[in-house]
């Protein structure tokens, strides 16, 4: 049996496990509340995206994701545990209902939406693959790599693509495979491989660990399109709706322009538009089963997406991030939200 057919197979039979366990049980929303927090998954440590410091505080990107969620459903930001997982470990906690969750830079793919029994909520980063190389090594390109020894996660999207690149440039690789990202860069770092590949907002996570980031380049190639974002269990729509309408609520908020520090005087607008986002006027929040003014506790706590992006990995941060693709439609990018209305 091939190793895709197998992990097919597991997740069926888990998802049919917690299917006809949970088929009378309390919808996600509910069970959240009766919890009185949002359990959910991320990364172990990946700078920019979900990172925790000495003390057990987490900050990043799909760590913001999560406060959204807290703040929309509960009106406190802070109303959210945290598990990390591994890659390989990630779609089973879900779909086994360890969390409500997952938000851990996480490329949404047809396979993933399909076959595992779950929802990807929208794309809170829209990535692609490259490639993070010493610059001692001489290389410039990609097509310079032929013969190399290539660190890689396992249960990642970026070993198929890997395959595919060097297949379709005629060139050969040899990989050397990790459970997790800090044994990625632990393992280029000692030099047990000549590349570390992965989407290129990790490989500027991961750089940044290296006790000379200056010493290090990522190649300008990009192989594949990686649309990262949050994912929950198939089977509910009410909470595929509640995630998916943070997120969108975020985007929209930075293209009304309405941030952390004006948020209270935009509660004062006639702008029909930010009138529905912040719930003075309309039903938006009941159509969610949420709070009227949800959209004003995600905004007053977390931010627009904007001030997610820029505070986690823009400009002046480790990452150093342009907004590039992740920038508004209105300038330049494709981060897009359908309207609140």
């Amino acid at each position: 049996m091939n190793k895709a057919k197998s992990i097919a197979i597991g997740a069926a039979l888990i998802l049919g496990a917690f299917t006809a366990s949970t088929a009378n049980a309390a919808t996600t929303l509910e069970a959240v509340k009766d919890k009185g927090h949002l359990q959910c998954g991320v990364t172990s440590g990946l700078p920019g995206f979900s990172q925790p410091d000495e003390n057990g505080n987490w900050t990043g990107i799909d760590v913001d994701t999560c406060r959204a969620v807290a703040a929309a459903v509960f009106g406190d930001a802070k109303a959210v545990q945290f598990t990390p997982l591994t890659a390989k470990e990630r779609f089973t906690a879900l779909q086994s209902g360890e969390i409500d969750m997952l938000s851990r830079n996480t490329t949404w793919t047809l396979t993933r939406d399909a076959s595992l029994g779950l929802n990807f909520t929208g794309v809170n980063y829209y990535d692609g693959q490259g490639f993070l190389v010493k610059k001692n090594l001489g290389v410039d390109d990609a097509t310079q790599l032929d013969g190399a020894t290539v660190c890689i996660q396992a249960g990642t999207t970026t070993e198929l693509n890997l395959a595919d690149y060097f297949r379709a440039k005629g060139m050969e690789f040899r990989p050397i495979v990790f459970d997790t990202s800090e044994q990625t860069v632990q393992g280029f770092a000692a030099g047990r491989c000549d590349v570390l590949t992965s989407d290129r907002s990790q490989l500027a996570a991961l750089k940044s660990k290296l006790a000379d980031p200056s010493a290090a380049k990522i190649l300008p190639n990009t192989i594949s399109k990686e649309p990262l974002g949050p994912v929950v269990r198939q089977g509910d729509d009410e909470w595929f709706n509640i995630v998916k309408w943070v997120l969108f609520t975020q985007i929209n908020a930075e293209e009304l322009g309405i941030t952390m520090e004006n948020v209270d005087d935009m509660l004062k607008s006639d702008n029909p538009n930010v009138k529905r986002l912040l719930g003075t006027d309309g039903d938006m929040g009941a159509k969610l089963g949420l709070p009227a003014d949800f959209g004003y506790k995600i905004v007053k706590q977390v931010g627009n997406y904007g001030e997610m992006y820029n505070r986690n990995v823009g400009p002046g941060t480790p990452l150093d991030l342009e907004r590039g693709l992740n920038a508004l439609w209105t300038d330049g990018g494709i981060m897009y939200a359908p309207p609140v209305r």
